[in-house]
């Protein structure tokens, strides 16, 4: 059996704990990880984190903060600890990394340098990334380097990217205008009656809505997060609603269902 350590407050203790769960005593499921295999519990620990950012402002919500950076940093030890058995790197070299990195982008704290407020904070961190992107063997002043994100904030990402090259629509009504072309351009697809079309056409869409997004200084990717907790929410209100009224779901037609929705609409609006 593993000795527990002492303190568990401190990141050393966390890191040994992972490095025996991988030991040969270990943890079965642990020991045959690997960064790959990892990948799903990477994207689902973070959105786990957004979500608990997102609460309402209260002890629960710190309460599950805390349990969600938990998680996310577990991820970041144990993947550590998988390049340290290979010898590629190790936790300290991960510290680091990212320490170097922001003394490198924050000059003005680290280095004197003069700035005037944080927009020009922000034109300095993007001036700096490029050159670090330029040392990496990207010579392209256009590259747009956008990390892999999932889709529809990548598709934001890839606009403030060519915002700032001057390839973009100069107001929201120039948006809206491409939004209700795209719009139409889709209308068309589905008479074509081709799959292929449908989706080129679908994909311009939602490309273009959050374009539309991003005009509005609004996240696409958290609009549409809080768009999915309210239909969840009327969803959940409305099953309820339909029960304590002892209907049968299955039973119901399509407008009676609609009823209900109203009806869990205008409660949770309440």
């Amino acid at each position: 059996m593993s000795q527990i350590p002492s303190n568990l407050r401190q990141i050393e203790s966390l890191v040994e704990i992972i490095a025996r769960l991988r030991g040969p005593d270990g943890c079965p499921w642990d020991k045959e990880q690997t960064h790959e295999s990892l990948t799903q519990y990477a994207i689902e620990e973070t959105h786990e984190l957004v979500e608990a950012l997102e609460e309402p402002a209260g002890p629960l919500k710190d309460q599950k903060i805390k349990e969600e950076l938990g998680d996310v940093l577990f991820q970041v030890i144990l993947h550590s600890q998988l390049a340290a058995e290979r010898g590629a790197f190790t936790w300290e070299d991960v510290v680091a990394s990212i320490s170097e990195k922001l003394i490198r982008r924050h000059p003005h704290v680290f280095a004197g340098v003069a700035v005037a407020d944080s927009a020009e904070v922000i034109r300095n961190w993007e001036n700096i990334k490029k050159q670090e992107k330029s040392s990496q063997g990207d010579s392209s002043p256009y590259a747009l380097n956008v990390p892999p994100l999932p889709a529809l904030q990548r598709a934001y990402k890839i606009g403030k990217r060519t915002e700032k090259f001057q390839f973009d629509w100069e107001n929201i009504e120039g948006v809206m205008g491409k939004v209700e072309e795209e719009f139409e351009e889709l209308r068309e697809a589905l008479e074509s009656d081709s799959d292929a079309e449908i989706e080129h056409e679908l994909g311009d869409v939602l490309f273009s809505l959050a374009q539309l997004s991003r005009h509005l200084e609004m996240e696409p990717e958290q609009v549409l997060r809080r768009a999915n907790q309210r239909f969840e929410g009327r969803f959940d209100k409305m099953i309820e609603l339909t029960q304590t009224e002892g209907k049968n779901w299955g039973t119901l037609s399509l407008e009676e269902k609609e009823e209900f929705w109203q009806k869990a609409k205008a409660l949770l609006k309440k």
